[in-house]
């Protein structure tokens, strides 16, 4: 929206500095975190008030799990409200208005109401047991579908979204993906990366600050993707109008580290399926329009673990019965091994860093 002020830089010349991306997703993410700040007091009263607090498995299920995590049973749920409301209001505000920009808001908006939904439902039965699998799954589908709808109804981002780009190759490796195959891999994309993000979501600020670092490198890929000298000189695809994207990672940076700051141990509220679940899907869709999807396994790094860590020692005990890990996900098998909450998440951090690292240089290794 004030991308519009730079029309009338002849009036006023420093209004020319909304026409740069850089300048914007600053403004983006400093936005973010000052709504997220303002909004967030107000929130957790409310919270609070209404009783909205996170249901946990008990002895019977987690075993002495459900000791360590005693004291979280009254910390209220549903904070991805503020970082939605924040991001969302940022977005608006600072990025210029494209179809990427309307498809990632959609995806965002879709998951969020599955995810309070299904938070609902828990606060509601007062049990972990929220919306069914199949639902979520049927959500998750219904908004690919929307995905798919206005990215492959546009004119300008059907040719770019049809294109399959891998790691460590110059060229697109499948010029024109049959619609059939993009709605499975789009699909794949969404559900598993806001399910990995879900499942990560367990002890204290983990989850979270991940996400900071996953979203500070699709900023910089978002970037890439849209500068045609960059994407030339990287050998990445170009893609036309993808920077904005910088500017919704941006916004997420920024209300990200606002609720860093609520979510920290011992943690003031949860950010709920409300958070996680939309925040997976919102970073899956951004790592598809900017081409990078199969990239996301490497800077996603730690939420692939942990996904895989629960595939792991369900199909084991299924098979085998025999457990792998002490539980899963993976940063409760390591809280089981007495490291304290809070070196579990700062070694996960140290590690998404590195595997976000890891990630941004594939741009350049091809």
């Amino acid at each position: 929206m004030l991308t519009y002020l730079a029309d009338f830089e002849h009036y006023f010349g420093p209004l020319r500095l909304f026409k740069y991306l850089t300048v914007r997703c600053v403004f983006a993410a400093i936005t973010a975190l000052f709504l997220s700040f303002l909004i967030a007091p107000w929130l957790l009263v409310r919270l609070r008030a209404l009783k909205v607090s996170q249901s946990f498995r008990d002895a019977s299920e987690v075993r002495e799990l459900a000791e360590l995590h005693r004291g979280k049973q009254n910390t209220p749920t549903m904070g991805g409200l503020m970082i939605y409301v924040a991001l969302a209001m940022s977005v608006l505000l600072w990025a210029e208005p494209n179809i990427y920009v309307l498809t990632a808001l959609v995806v965002y908006t879709g998951l969020t109401i599955i995810g309070f939904w299904d938070d609902y439902l828990k606060v509601v039965k007062k049990t972990s047991k929220g919306l069914s699998g199949r639902k979520k799954l049927l959500g998750q589908v219904g908004v690919t579908l929307l995905a798919m709808v206005l990215l492959y109804g546009n004119s300008g981002s059907h040719f770019y979204m049809s294109q399959l780009w891998v790691p460590f190759y110059k060229n697109p490796l499948v010029w024109e993906m049959p619609l059939a195959f993009i709605f499975v891999f789009l699909f794949l994309v969404l559900a598993g990366s806001s399910n990995a993000i879900n499942l990560t979501d367990g002890v204290d600020g983990l989850a979270i600050g991940c996400t900071v670092t996953v979203a500070l490198v699709y900023a910089l890929m978002a970037y890439a993707a849209g500068n045609i000298i960059v994407a030339d000189y990287l050998f990445i695809g170009y893609i036309p109008g993808s920077g904005e994207l910088a500017v919704v990672c941006a916004a997420l940076v920024g209300a990200a580290l606002a609720f860093l700051w609520y979510n920290a141990h011992p943690a003031e509220v949860f950010m709920g399926d409300t958070g996680s679940l939309a925040l997976g899907g919102l970073i899956g869709i951004i790592a598809f329009m900017v081409q990078q999807p199969f990239t996301l396994v490497i800077v996603g790094g730690i939420f692939v673990i942990e996904a895989i860590s629960v595939i792991l020692q369900v199909s084991s005990f299924k098979l085998l019965g025999k457990r792998i890990f002490r539980m899963a996900p993976l940063h409760h098998h390591f809280e089981l091994k007495d490291w304290h909450e809070t070196k579990v998440v700062i070694r996960f951090w140290i590690l998404s860093l590195i595997f976000a690292m890891a990630g941004l240089s594939t741009l350049k290794l091809r």
